[in-house]
């Protein structure tokens, strides 16, 4: 019988959230363990680990990502941005969130980092969406807590509060 050897660790250099970072990864490692464990950045939540729940939702060079399923070495050279990057430098919320906060759009919280970057990368490419609309991006999470129309009205209203400061 043939040992196979472990994989070696590799050096994982990217943009995050408007940083140069690195961190070492073996080529398995996914994108959530290298954020939460060799980054430190643990506002990227793990959930069901095979795509479906949405917590784990990221930003990849501007489009929404689901960590959980995406290598830490496939980010390598690229942009990632989490959610530890919509506040403000000094803290100050931004719109989407806090037309979540205004809307009771979190109960547990469990679920928001990850629909939080969905809807940012959707806001931008959509920034008129209908109810519709947002209850079909909303159908690639899973929240346990809300019943979604908190978050259903959330949305719509940081839409609106966005488009307004654009037309301003």
């Amino acid at each position: 019988m043939r040992r196979v050897a472990k994989d070696a660790k590799g050096r994982v250099t990217l943009t995050l959230n408007g940083q140069k970072v690195s961190g070492e990864a073996e080529s398995r490692t996914l994108l959530t363990d290298f954020l939460r464990h060799e980054i430190g950045l643990t506002g990227t939540h793990v959930g069901c680990e095979h795509g479906v729940c949405g917590c784990c939702t990221v930003l990849i060079d501007g489009v929404a990502a689901r960590s959980c399923l995406t290598l830490a070495m496939q980010t390598d050279g690229r942009t990632v941005q989490t959610v530890e990057s919509l506040a403000g430098p000094d803290g100050k919320l931004n719109p989407l969130q806090d037309a979540f906060r205004t809307h009771h759009a979190l109960q547990c919280g469990f679920c928001t980092p990850g629909i939080l970057m969905s809807f940012t990368d959707y806001l931008k490419r959509n920034p008129d969406p209908s109810e519709g609309e947002v209850r079909e991006v909303l159908g690639g999470h899973i929240c346990r807590c809300t019943g979604y129309d908190g978050l259903i009205k959330a949305v719509l209203a940081a839409a609106k509060t966005m488009r307004e400061a654009k037309g301003a």
